[in-house]
């Protein structure tokens, strides 16, 4: 049976955080408002390569007056109720309408998070007949809805199509032994890493697998393509995607999800995902907000390619500089670097507060010991100014942790 046959059937028709480390543990650190690219942290001005706003969006002066004037008009309660109930707008369907003729879509359907989202329609989308092949390096969000599953699910290794075809080999014997079907679950932009998802050479495999596809493209919405409707775009494969989800949480500077695809793919989940049946629907000015994000997004392209040219001349520069960036081939930039875990925490802290600059780490088990991984995250609301800035620490830093200083200069951890 086909994945959303039983859709058909029911429907009765065809079918990311900065951390510092503090006393041994890691405790979130005190920001005190932005200034573009720039945030106060405890009392000084600090160039941030962490900000979940790849398009300059979040003081964006017609997304401010948009906010203010929806919670002008409206209040932060409004709508008060779930959308099957007393939480319905036209704004809101006005938005879901734009939402889904902007990625190649019929139909879409808003989600009060991109986390909760995802594990959502993972829950709601398959039964315990069914069979999930999923990408190794998938979002915990992913890997939480797949514990939901009480059906078979089995992984391929990150990327790697010779191991996706294994696994849907696979999933397609047990699929006709249970009389269910299968879904394939994968990224658009893996956001540690920086790579794509090979789409398109997995919609591909259709020809020889009858499965269905749900893209996480929480990084690619608003970012890649040439008018930045996500990395389905970009791979020219908008059609073969059977299931888009998009997070409002990174492009757009705001909160909250959607998830696009047939019509009656998005009644199915809008009257079946019971983590937004029982919640409240998106308060209006978060609803107008998004809607004004979407229009800049839509009419200002200007803005995407200025942050093509900042990850451009950042990523070239720490290539040049001798950096290893992995095998990024989007705006997610990594730097990895070789130490141990004290040197990276001692690294970190001189970047932050001897020059100024704050980024994030990544250490063991999220990659393997004696690695470190600095992730930059550039921007629109970047210059530069900031690149060169950056550049020029990275290079200082680079040396002083070759020469030894960071394990001479141990961070204390009571």
């Amino acid at each position: 049976m086909d994945i959303f046959d039983k859709i058909s059937k029911n429907m009765g028709g065809p079918l990311g955080q900065h951390q510092k480390w503090s006393h041994g543990y890691f405790s979130y650190p005190k920001l005190e408002g932005e200034i573009g690219a720039h945030m106060m942290f405890n009392g000084k001005e600090h160039l941030v390569w962490s900000l979940n706003n790849y398009l300059g969006l979040a003081n964006h002066p017609e997304v401010r007056e948009a906010d203010a004037q929806a919670a002008a008009d409206f209040g932060m309660a409004y709508p008060m109720g779930a959308r099957m109930m007393s939480g319905n707008s036209k704004h809101h369907e006005e938005l879901e309408s734009d939402l889904a003729a902007f990625v190649g879509k019929e139909d879409a359907y808003l989600l009060n998070y991109g986390y909760q989202g995802m594990l959502s329609i993972i829950d709601t989308l398959v039964d315990r007949n069914d069979v999930i092949v999923y990408d190794a390096e998938s979002h915990a969000c992913i890997i939480d809805g797949l514990r939901l599953h009480m059906g078979k699910r089995y992984v391929y290794q990150h990327n790697d199509m010779e191991s996706c075809e294994k696994q849907l080999e696979r999933a397609t014997k047990l699929a006709e032994t249970t009389g269910g079907g299968i879904l394939l679950i994968t990224e658009g932009v893996f956001g540690m890493s920086g790579a794509q998802g090979k789409l398109k050479e997995i919609v591909a495999l259709k020809n020889k697998f009858n499965f269905r596809m749900l893209v996480d493209d929480a990084h690619g919405f608003g970012t890649m393509g040439k008018t930045g409707a996500g990395t389905h775009e970009e791979q020219d494969c908008i059609e073969g995607i059977d299931v888009y989800f998009g997070t409002f949480a990174k492009s757009m500077a705001g909160i909250g999800a959607f998830v696009a695809a047939d019509k009656q793919i998005v009644d199915y989940l809008r009257y079946n995902m019971r983590s937004q049946i029982f919640a409240k629907a998106l308060p209006m000015p978060m609803v107008l907000g998004l809607k004004k994000r979407l229009e800049l997004l839509r009419s200002k392209p200007e803005l995407r390619e200025k942050l093509w040219a900042i990850t451009n001349a950042l990523q070239n520069g720490l290539k040049e500089r001798g950096f290893n960036l992995g095998v990024t081939n989007t705006m997610v930039t990594p730097v990895f670097l070789e130490g141990e875990l004290y040197e990276a925490t001692s690294l970190t802290r001189d970047l932050r507060e001897n020059y100024g600059i704050f980024c994030s780490i990544v250490i063991y088990p999220v990659i393997p010991k004696g690695l470190i991984l600095l992730r930059l995250i550039p921007t629109a609301a970047h210059s530069l100014e900031d690149v060169q800035r950056t550049l020029d620490a990275y290079s200082e830093m680079a040396e002083k942790l070759k020469a030894g200083y960071y394990k001479e200069n141990k961070m204390v951890v009571a």
